[in-house]
């Protein structure tokens, strides 16, 4: 068994370095060095099938080291998923399931995209937290339908990157002991030794977040099957240090930043071929008993679901509750009534911050959904996330469904992405507008990934008044809206605001920003001609002199919807013929058709003006080379925010001034 298994953890490492010789770009060294406790990992430990990848209650594998994506893409072909040797064969080129790092989605078994580093570590801590959320919900004493680890590769890089200690600490915090993480303690970046910049006490640090620390050879299997068994037995999350060699056996580049970013060069693999004791000419080689051996996990993982399968027949004859409520969490189930329960605001001058209609459409249905978690940065009491009927998430409480992430932004993103990529969490969470440049590397993987985590960004321009420049945000609205596949939403009223809500919660294919006011706006009336409804088209005609093709046009989101309706009172009342626009969102509106575009925005109508408190980037899209555009391309002060409007020219006279 020895022999063969050494054979096994050779055949990783063959085709790593044969696949990216082929492409002639890729990161050998790694799958090289993390072969021995990968195998183990996923031979002695590891829960899943690979005939059905989404399996509910498959252990979760992160590779955060996504540099080495060929160990990862070795395993799931030679362990029997739905990845051919052709598409080893086409790693790193145009149309292959094995791109240069991993992307959910396109791979069957990648669990979450990792390429930056740091993100896939932050990730996992979401999916601990939602296996144990779940388990909380519908395990009995008698069945535990739901018990299932994450485990993570992770690498020096990922260590030393910020969001890594955010989320470190959390975990930490939390006790999540369904979290353990396997670190390639290989002392090498691309740069060359880690002793450049990193020589602290890895595991003190770790030891001080809470975590249970070990260190292993990493080439030694016995020892890191050792480590594993005993990690599995921990009340806390567990890092295991496993000493290994980058490119190992290569006798020209082990422990060098040679082997970390570029091929070895077919004689050196071929040296490191003999070494191994294999074929020096043979390329993409597997043995049979190799294969079948590693085969085995297809009817091992056959076998565990099956019997989860009847687990949950046994749950739902012994607890309908706990079945219905699982099998809503698994499939995402939204039930149309909750979002008939929203809110409704009737015309109001005095009206109300956005941020706090926000919280009442929470109150109202949050508690209703399955699988809602929600949280904040450590503003829940200022972005008005702590919904009705919520407890607190923490180590005693399991089924809580707020979380606390304290003042890490950062984390708080990425640990949504697991919440949501675990499949049965609908998350969102809720910081300050100018500190979404904390969670953006977060949003973008959201993004890519099509995971529906909701950001409630409150304190979204120099509203927000005193607090000044530093917490007003300008560019971020352009920012947010550069990022393919989010929804931005910048409601003018409490009922854009409960709509917009509901666009948030039926999105399932992407991310959603909602960017909220601190301060007071008046309710708008409502008609069947601005029924609120229209917030799902992105743009809609809020206002109109009676004329199909008005003279010109006010285009204006969130608080500024408002002034523009005051500038369009104004000149109607003058006489003019003109057309107020809400444009909640940008994205939505240029989704719609052609036809319901023209007719909101007729392209015989040049004379345009639209009115922001933020960076004007992007505007002329909309306003033309005609147009104008009234925004803020500098930073903001500290003043009362009715001052600030005055003196930065966000007014009724501006825009009045702009169209005559």
């Amino acid at each position: 068994m020895s022999s063969l298994e050494q054979r096994c953890v050779n055949t990783i490492r063959t085709l790593s370095m044969d696949a990216v010789q082929k492409a002639n770009s890729g990161h050998p060294g790694m799958p090289m060095g993390m072969a021995d406790v990968a195998f183990v990992l996923w031979n002695d430990f590891l829960k899943h099938n690979p005939a059905n990848p989404n399996w509910a209650n498959r252990d979760r594998f992160i590779l955060s080291a996504g540099h080495g994506s060929m160990l990862l893409y070795s395993l799931l072909h030679l362990t029997g998923y739905e990845l051919p040797l052709d598409e080893i064969k086409k790693f790193r080129q145009w149309g292959s399931k094995t791109p240069g790092h991993p992307e959910f989605g396109h791979t069957p078994g990648v669990e979450t995209t990792t390429g930056p580093l740091g993100q896939g570590f932050a990730t996992g801590v979401g999916m601990a937290i939602a296996e144990k959320h779940l388990a909380s919900k519908v395990n009995t004493p008698l069945n535990k339908l739901i018990d299932h680890i994450v485990y993570a590769i992770v690498s020096d890089g990922d260590l030393m990157e910020g969001i890594s200690h955010e989320a470190a600490s959390l975990a930490g915090h939390l006790q999540l002991d369904n979290l353990i993480y396997l670190y390639d303690d290989n002392k090498i970046t691309i740069d060359g030794s880690t002793d450049l910049a990193f020589t602290e006490n890895v595991r003190a640090r770790f030891e001080a977040y809470g975590w249970y620390t070990d260190w292993v050879d990493g080439h030694d299997r016995e020892a890191i099957r050792t480590a594993i068994s005993k990690a599995q037995n921990q009340n806390k999350p567990s890092l295991i240090a496993c000493r290994t060699h980058i490119g190992y056996g290569s006798p020209a580049k082990q422990d060098t930043s040679a082997s970390h970013g570029s091929p070895l060069g077919e004689e050196e693999i071929k040296k490191t071929k003999t070494v191994y004791g294999v074929d020096p000419d043979a390329t993409f080689s597997i043995d049979p008993d190799v294969l079948a051996h590693f085969r085995s996990a297809v009817n091992r993982g056959r076998d565990q679901e099956n019997n989860w399968i009847k687990s949950l027949d046994r749950l739902k004859s012994e607890s309908p509750d706990k079945y219905q409520h699982v099998e809503a969490c698994l499939n995402r189930t939204l039930d149309r009534e909750i979002l008939n329960q929203l809110p409704y605001f009737e015309a109001n001058e005095k009206g109300m911050a956005t941020r706090k209609a926000s919280g009442m459409v929470l109150d109202a249905i949050a508690s209703k959904i399955p699988g809602i978690m929600g949280g904040s940065a450590d503003l829940g009491g200022s972005n008005l996330t702590e919904f009705k009927g919520h407890t607190v998430f923490n180590s005693e409480n399991r089924a809580g469904t707020y979380i606390h992430y304290g003042v890490r932004e950062h984390a708080m993103g990425a640990i949504m992405n697991g919440l949501a990529l675990h499949g049965t969490v609908r998350p969102f969470g809720g910081t300050f507008l100018v500190f979404a440049d904390y969670c953006k590397p977060a949003i973008r993987l959201a993004a890519l990934m099509k995971q529906p985590a909701i950001y409630v960004f409150t304190h979204d321009s120099i509203g927000l008044g005193e607090d000044g420049p530093t917490h007003q945000p300008i560019e971020h609205l352009a920012s947010l809206r550069s990022i393919p596949n989010l929804v931005v939403l910048r409601p003018a009223d409490a009922n854009e605001t409960a709509i917009a809500w509901k666009l948030a919660l039926e999105r399932m294919d992407g991310p959603t920003a909602l960017v909220l006011t601190r301060q007071n706006l008046p309710e708008i009336a409502r008609t069947a001609a601005n029924a609120r409804e229209l917030t799902a088209r992105g743009a809609y005609i809020l206002a109109d002199s009676g004329s199909d093709i008005p003279d010109a046009i006010i285009l204006s989101t969130g608080s500024e919807v408002s002034i523009g309706y005051m500038a369009w009172k104004k000149l109607t009342e003058s006489g003019k013929s003109v057309r107020l626009v809400s444009m909640p969102s940008w994205e939505l509106f240029d989704q719609q058709d052609p036809a319901y575009r023209e007719a909101v925005l007729p392209k015989s109508v040049t004379k345009r003006v639209a009115i922001e408190a933020a960076a004007t980037f992007g505007w002329h899209k909309y306003v033309g080379l005609e147009g104008k555009v009234i925004g803020l391309d500098h930073y903001g002060e500290s003043a009362p925010y009715e001052t600030l409007y005055q003196q930065f020219g966000l007014t009724v006279e501006a825009i009045v001034e702009a169209l005559v």
